[in-house]
């Protein structure tokens, strides 16, 4: 299984992130003919989309902190299968419908069983792959299946929008995830039982016990803080940038290749800066880089007034947030947090981060574009937020690292004591 792990675990699980990210942004492409439909055009577009695209972040949010923790006691395999069979079946029902209503009910059932999916991943990995591995095996099953969707999503995606409608893209993307990637779970995946890795029966016992100490403690905060800029960031561009790019100059083929390119970015970037972390061992500043210059990056939009040097700007900031901080972020996470809270503590993190700062990242541009008319005024406030998510993990490296110091100073006035 020492291989096969990669390709049965890693690959399975890569995929099917990767749908998940592709019904996640089915609406974003076809937001505006939805909009036509849907009665909701005009002067109701800023707030409804932003509830529209948005509505999927709050359910998220919740099943996120409550799906960790309600099924930390069941095998992930059956959790992640039923899951992605649900919120397919409700992609695939947003093809027939012509009502807001059934829409938002859609977009909120995908948000709940996607967020009760995406803590059983943190789970995999730590009972599938040693601890030396884990980093690799969270880039990708998360980082990869997360961010090639986006690179290669909106340029798929897009044609298929133009050619056929909005409708053929959700029949499309819940038609993949019933026929292809739920038999391929149920045929691939492995029950926790036989992984080698997995938390030992005394651990699972005190499962019960999740306190504030078992997530770090108050490290943890600062930690969320910084997800919780770094989910606004990643969530208000990603929900707008097709409109986004198209109202700095890009239409067609060219809007989808704009659309795609910071995502192309995150992944090209990834290798390079992932060696750099190994090599270094400097995960914490690397990450809270990744926030620190991507921030200063978006607060420059206002400067240029170029189409393509706005673009240019996005994709930097985009593709260096995503490759210095993502991969880093969910390995500091893993190493500060006690094993049988991690998937609690991915639920609470995701769920609050990206879930809660993606809602209102997702309002915080809609909003702004209806009072200045330009997607780039919430682009730079999202800039400066993340900004605070930088600081805010520079200060859990300075916590962590005066706490090794005092542990260590105990640990060697107990030896010396005991020499004694």
């Amino acid at each position: 299984m020492t291989q096969s792990k990669w390709w049965s675990i890693g690959g399975s699980l890569m995929l099917g992130l990767c749908v998940a990210y592709l019904d996640r942004t089915t609406l974003s492409v076809g937001l505006q003919s939805v909009a036509q439909e849907m009665g909701f055009a005009g002067e109701r577009f800023a707030v409804t989309a932003s509830l529209a695209l948005t509505i999927f972040l709050v359910g998220y949010a919740l099943a996120n902190v409550l799906g960790g923790i309600l099924t930390r006691r069941f095998d992930p395999k059956p959790v992640v299968i039923w899951t992605f069979a649900l919120w397919s079946a409700a992609t695939v029902y947003v093809g027939f419908t012509s009502s807001l209503v059934v829409l938002l009910a859609c977009r909120l059932i995908l948000g709940v069983a996607e967020g009760i999916y995406w803590p059983q991943q943190s789970r995999f990995a730590k009972a599938w792959f040693a601890p030396d591995e884990r980093t690799k095996a969270n880039a990708i099953i998360q980082y990869y299946g997360q961010y090639l969707a986006l690179a290669f999503g909106f340029i798929v995606l897009t044609p298929i929008y133009h050619a056929f409608g909005w409708r053929s893209m959700f029949f499309l993307m819940g038609g993949i995830g019933l026929v292809i990637v739920v038999p391929l779970y149920m045929a691939k995946l492995k029950p926790e039982s036989e992984a080698p890795y997995r938390t030992p029966p005394a651990q699972s016992a005190a499962a019960g016990k999740l306190t504030f100490a078992s997530l770090g403690g108050a490290p943890f905060l600062l930690l969320l803080l910084s997800y919780v800029t770094q989910g606004m960031l990643f969530w208000g561009v990603t929900l707008w940038i097709p409109l986004a790019v198209q109202s700095v100059g890009f239409t067609g083929m060219s809007q989808a290749f704009a659309s795609s390119l910071p995502y192309i970015a995150a992944v090209l970037l990834a290798l390079p800066m992932s060696r750099i972390s190994d090599r270094t061992g400097k995960r914490v500043l690397i990450a809270a880089l990744g926030l620190l210059i991507p921030g200063v990056l978006m607060m420059l939009l206002p400067m240029v007034s170029s189409g393509y040097a706005k673009l240019g700007l996005i994709t930097v900031a985009l593709g260096l947030y995503a490759s210095s901080y993502t991969p880093n972020i969910w390995s500091i996470v893993q190493s500060s947090i006690e094993p049988q809270a991690i998937g609690p503590a991915s639920g609470i993190i995701n769920g609050i981060g990206a879930g809660g700062g993606g809602t209102i990242a997702g309002f915080l541009v809609g909003l702004l574009y209806r009072s200045t008319g330009s997607y780039m005024s919430g682009f730079v406030v999202l800039g400066a937020l993340v900004i605070l998510g930088g600081i805010s993990l520079l200060a859990y490296g300075r916590v962590q690292k005066s706490r090794l110091h005092r542990d260590q100073a105990a640990r060697f006035a107990h030896g010396t004591r005991e020499a004694n």
